[in-house]
């Protein structure tokens, strides 16, 4: 007969700060993930993003300015389900309105949530950013979220109800040109999202 299966250790932030620093990793609820850097795609639809909006909304060239648009930012939240730890996430892209983040932090990572975060899919990670860090961004307030999936070159577009409840997504495929919140004061040619 087998032994039962012992209570595994929760994860700390010293175990993050122990992973290569060629992996990206994450602690998530106690877990940590670690994965490989990003394939081609993927840093080629995160790029290419960061391009679109940096310069309108980032600086205020082509656009109204006013926010921070920042590649692979730390976030920590304190993990509600163990008093003292956190949650320590990093997605693909995230933007902080000007108004309520006037200036960067000093520290390593960022304890305001941000407006908006985006998420590029890959194999590796869609479940552990669909199932653990989609909560988690609604738990914090996070307002606009976007999935962008470079193979199946789609944007999924997300907006928090009043209950901190992702409603449902509206999908753009392909070639579309879009005006998409919060950044709709520019069309998006997501074209430009995909390897060619």
């Amino acid at each position: 007969m087998g032994q039962p299966a012992g209570k595994q250790r929760r994860a700390t932030y010293a175990d993050l700060e122990a992973v290569p620093p060629n992996k990206v990793a994450e602690l998530v609820r106690g877990t940590l993930h670690v994965f490989p850097r990003p394939a081609p795609r993927h840093a080629n639809a995160e790029g290419a993003l960061q391009g679109e909006l940096f310069g309108p909304f980032h600086r205020g060239r082509g656009g109204p300015g006013g926010w921070w648009i920042l590649p692979e930012p730390e976030l920590h939240f304190a993990d509600p389900d163990a008093p003292g730890e956190i949650d320590a996430i990093v997605p693909d892209l995230a933007g902080w309105r000007r108004e309520r983040m006037p200036e960067l932090p000093e520290t390593a990572y960022f304890a305001l949530a941000p407006d908006w975060i985006c998420e590029v899919l890959s194999p590796s990670t869609e479940d552990v950013d669909r199932d653990e860090k989609m909560p988690i961004y609604a738990r914090e307030g996070v307002r606009n979220a976007w999935l962008v999936d470079p193979i199946a070159r789609t944007l999924e577009v997300y907006v928090l109800d009043a209950d901190r409840r992702w409603g449902p997504a509206v999908i753009h495929r392909d070639a579309a040109r879009v005006r998409v919140e919060p950044f709709g004061a520019i069309e998006l040619d997501l074209s430009a999202l995909w390897a060619r």
